[in-house]
């Protein structure tokens, strides 16, 4: 290859690294600011194919989408002094590229930082002006709204509490100071520290089981009544049953007597015939049975005498 081509091919290789150096792209989902030897000359660049001065310029690009800061559990007090353990998060976007750049360099876990202490401060005061009751339930909802407004926009936030802030700086939100917007603020849980918990989950298993005992003792009362009523029951029905079986058993001997005389009046001998049978029968139906009585006793009389009861 001669000298001029290879001069040719340079050159056309140099104009393609400084062309691919010179073209950059912001995504519709960024932010993005240029800057010119570490000053900020367009601060806001919109989204689309761009170009720069290799060298000259650079481009810093952050995420423009809704962020979210999950924090750490924070211990805070209560109005009446009571420790309470809080986790929350924060929802956040960049409204401000240039002052997030200053504030933060561009760096998203300085912004974090930042963000938590100014979080934290607010839920402080926030936990500070109330009870537990209105933390947990009361209010819930405002404390979580006046914190988002306190963090937006402190000079709002301090004419509807009828407060008064001094200095320019203590009137600036996190818009101003930060380049920030916070989107929301969400409490997710609310607990008692461990040695508090204990101790009132203690107290709460005690309740429950002097419930379970006093509901048991009622139960064994109402059990008791209903065993009593039973037995009661029991003891009527079985007398009644009695009554009616001694009733009915007297209404059968009467009836039996009565065939008993009824039949002895239509045959009275062969009714005694029939007894003194049967009375044999019974008094002989042992072997070693034994008997002392007169030969001419009445007992023996149709042994003797067939024809003794006529």
């Amino acid at each position: 290859m001669s000298g001029k081509p290879l001069l040719v091919t340079i050159g056309l290789l140099l104009a393609l690294i400084i062309g691919s150096k010179s073209l950059y792209i912001v995504q519709e989902t960024e932010r993005a600011v240029k800057l010119r030897f570490g000053e900020v000359v367009e601060s806001d660049v919109q989204a689309g194919l761009h170009v720069l001065i290799p060298f000259v310029n650079k481009v810093r690009k952050f995420d423009g989408r809704l962020l979210t800061l999950d924090s750490r559990p924070q211990a805070f007090l209560t109005s009446e002094k009571k420790r309470l353990i809080v986790d929350s998060f924060v929802k956040w976007r960049i409204v401000d590229v240039q002052k997030y750049y200053t504030a933060t360099s561009g760096d998203e876990f300085r912004a974090a930082d930042l963000i938590s202490v100014r979080v934290e401060t607010q839920l402080r005061n926030q936990f500070g002006s109330r009870t537990l009751n209105e933390v947990v339930s009361g209010e819930r909802e405002k404390l979580m709204a006046d914190v988002k407004l306190w963090l937006n926009d402190p000079t709002k936030a301090s004419a509807l509490a009828g407060k008064t802030l001094e200095g320019a700086a203590a009137l600036q939100g996190v818009a101003g100071s930060l380049g920030i917007e916070i989107v929301d603020v969400r409490i997710k849980k609310i607990e008692l520290p461990p040695e508090v918990s204990e101790s009132v989950y203690e107290r709460m298993r005690t309740e429950r089981e002097r419930l379970a005992r006093e509901l048991r003792s009622r139960g064994k009362e109402v059990a008791e009544g209903i065993r009593a009523d039973a037995d009661r029951e029991k003891t009527i029905l079985l007398a009644q049953a009695y009554k009616t079986s001694e009733t009915q058993r007297g209404l059968g001997d009467a009836k039996a007597a009565s065939t008993y005389a009824a039949a002895y009046q239509a045959d009275a001998e062969f009714y005694s015939f029939t007894r003194s049978l049967k009375a044999y029968e019974q008094s002989f139906n042992g072997n070693g049975d034994v008997m002392l009585l007169k030969p001419n006793s009445q007992f023996f009389k149709y042994f003797s005498d067939p024809t003794a009861a006529k």
